[in-house]
């Protein structure tokens, strides 16, 4: 498989599980959601605002556009509707970047400045789109835990389980 295709794949596996995650949790009470469950961003409300605002950040610098935030806890959308719209508007931005990228662009240099160093940083292109994606995955485990731990049945969650990733016949 290529790199490219790879990209394409865990794009879509994201977008599936966010809207998946936030079905899931549009159901819950907005006290639960806000609630400190002891996460490194303490709630899921908070987990989800952290990987918004981690995406909207990576795609700008990927879109040379600058994404004004200072710390990586702050939050975004405290209206349970206003976050969804982003989410889903942030996933379709992605995808519409992934799409658009040709193969060979994911080995061009791509430069970045931390908010936890001021030092420039350099790495390839398709490694900072795994790194997105990682990212994604790793928090909406906490996610996942977080439900678990309240008895909150979230679904499947493994890539096998796609839409349209099996193969028939």
């Amino acid at each position: 498989m290529s790199e490219h295709r790879q990209l394409l794949l865990q794009n879509e596996y994201n977008q599936w599980m966010n809207r998946q995650l936030y079905s899931v949790c549009g159901a819950l009470p907005t006290a639960l959601l806000n609630q400190d469950l002891g996460a490194f961003f303490h709630s899921i409300t908070g987990t989800l605002n952290h990987l918004l605002l981690v995406d909207r950040l990576w795609l700008a610098r990927m879109q040379g556009q600058s994404y004004p935030v200072s710390r990586l806890d702050d939050c975004l959308y405290e209206n349970w509707h206003e976050l969804t719209a982003e989410r889903n508007r942030t996933d379709d931005d992605l995808t519409v970047f992934v799409s658009g990228l040709e193969p060979s662009s994911l080995d061009a240099p791509f430069r970045y400045t931390s908010l936890l160093s001021p030092e420039p940083r350099q790495i390839r292109l398709g490694d900072a789109l795994l790194h997105l994606f990682h990212h994604q995955t790793h928090h909406r485990g906490q996610i996942t835990t977080l439900l678990a731990q309240q008895g909150v049945d979230f679904g499947e969650t493994d890539l096998l389980l796609l839409p349209g990733l099996l193969i028939r016949g």
